[in-house]
């Protein structure tokens, strides 16, 4: 074989150059396919933490307890909390839709209880 048929041998063409260069290029790549037919996705989303239990600080606190759980934070319908403790009487803190969404994008929540006995008492909620 002759030097020069030798080199036609080992060049490539440039459509072959083109094809080995696009499949070189896509060796590196990660394709993702995703089926979004009739406005479905395969995508998952993000699990989050479901929120924590939320002890209330009471102010002039002679004994009353109040928390709100994690599972009424997520379920998001309101609730009406007794938070008697070891006081002897009971007072209620109403708590809305709407402290509950606050409360799951960690945020304070500041409720007043009901009358009771004289007095109410000022219920702050802080999620961690």
């Amino acid at each position: 074989m002759s030097t020069e048929t030798l080199a036609l041998r080992q060049s490539l063409t440039r459509r072959e150059f083109t094809l080995d260069a696009a499949l070189a290029i896509l060796a590196g790549c990660v394709i993702t396919i995703a089926d979004t037919a009739c406005g479905s996705s395969s995508t998952s989303p993000t699990p989050t933490a479901a929120p924590a239990d939320v002890n209330g600080v009471i102010a002039a606190n002679h004994g009353h307890i109040a928390v709100i759980m994690g599972a009424q934070i997520t379920a998001g319908s309101a609730v009406s909390l007794d938070i008697r403790g070891t006081a002897t009487h009971t007072h209620t803190v109403a708590v809305s839709q709407s402290d509950l969404a606050t409360l799951k994008n960690r945020q304070a929540v500041t409720i007043t209880s009901t009358t009771e006995a004289s007095h109410s008492h000022v219920v702050t909620f802080t999620p961690m």
